[in-house]
């Protein structure tokens, strides 16, 4: 069984630009309701499909598998709700773990997520200084919710 155990943070300020590079991502959703989740996404000229379980915690399935770039970048284009969610996402290594910093484009811009996968919900963690409060459980910066009410909606 697909496992993933993620949270989140808004990231203050943009120290992270000079820890990598940012590699744009496209990506849509064909469903994108509170009990799941199904994306296709596209970046570094590869496309995936995901298919993502009701959050429960932290902690939600996932399964994930490659697909043809061209097929998924059609998917995009013809069958995927709208907005398509483009951001810049930056992933380096701090204190054991990959952390992955999105910064969001189009109708999202402006925000900036910080994301941390783990082994498991009770993990302790130390945090790069610039990450900010934790939005994990704030259905609000679900990416799948972030086609039907974008970040300019309610920015703070």
């Amino acid at each position: 069984m697909g496992k993933e155990i993620e949270r989140k943070f808004i990231v203050n300020g943009d120290a992270y630009k000079s820890l990598a590079k940012g590699v744009l991502y496209r990506q849509g959703y064909f469903c994108s309701d509170t009990r799941r989740s199904i994306r296709v996404r596209v970046f570094n000229d590869r496309g995936y499909l995901t298919v993502k379980g009701p959050s429960i915690g932290a902690t939600r399935l996932e399964y994930e598998y490659e697909i043809p770039a061209d097929e998924a970048n059609e998917m995009l284009e013809f069958l995927c709700e709208r907005p398509i969610i483009e951001k810049l996402r930056y992933k380096f290594q701090f204190e054991g773990f990959t952390w992955e910093i999105d910064e969001f484009l189009g109708e999202n811009e402006g925000l900036i997520i910080a994301e941390i996968e783990l082994p498991d919900e009770s993990t302790v963690f130390k945090k790069p200084d610039w990450i900010g409060r934790e939005v994990t459980g704030d259905p609000r910066y679900l990416n799948s919710n972030l086609i039907k009410n974008p970040y300019k909606n309610f920015k703070e």
